[in-house]
């Protein structure tokens, strides 16, 4: 069961709503985006639909950003944790889109599991395509390393800085050049 987030703080460190004006998570001052995405990859079990974990903070988003489309990551989450398949479909349809519109922007979304999968595009999603993901939001990441400048608690406090994910190794963190544009929200105190 997903526990409830606190999506005010977290709102507020993407700058959207009636935070003071700043540079947003959706590129107001990005003149390059002709529209948005959310790529939306949910948690083991959940079904095949938007992520009860991100619900809230994405009908926030597209309150103050009218347009943005959601895409829902096809793959089993299932307890088989084959997370590889969400990782294809993730680096597919990021390609697909930006064939046929290059100015498109994304934000990647991950839950657990699919907090997994995202972690693992992200090597692969190079170029025009790391250009074009303009943030990524994970919540229980099993692949959460400690240390990281993007590392939050559910409150979006640093009491989860230091702490690794259960299923983290040397070759599995979130890339060096995905930091900056990451927020990797971790419950555990």
């Amino acid at each position: 069961m997903l526990q409830p987030l606190n999506i005010l703080p977290l709102l507020s460190l993407f700058h959207l709503g009636d935070a003071a004006p700043a540079p947003s998570l959706f590129g107001r001052q990005d003149t390059g985006c002709s529209a948005y995405t959310i790529i939306n990859t949910r948690g083991t079990t959940e079904p095949q639909a938007e992520s009860s974990g991100f619900i809230t903070m994405n009908k926030a988003i597209r309150s103050a950003i009218p347009g943005v489309k959601t895409y829902n990551t096809v793959y089993p989450a299932d307890s088989s944790q084959t997370s590889s398949v969400g990782t294809e479909d993730i680096i597919s349809h990021i390609t697909s889109v930006l064939s046929t519109d290059p100015g498109h922007c994304f934000v990647l979304e991950g839950y657990s599991q699919g907090a997994k999968s995202t972690v693992q595009a992200m090597p692969s999603l190079t170029g025009e395509m790391f250009d074009a993901v303009k943030a990524v939001f994970l919540i229980g990441n099993p692949y959460h390393k400690a240390g990281l400048a993007c590392n939050v608690d559910i409150e979006g406090g640093g009491s989860t800085l230091n702490v690794d994910g259960k299923s983290l190794t040397a070759d599995n963190a979130i890339p060096d050049n995905w930091v900056g544009k990451t927020m990797d929200v971790c419950n555990k105190v």
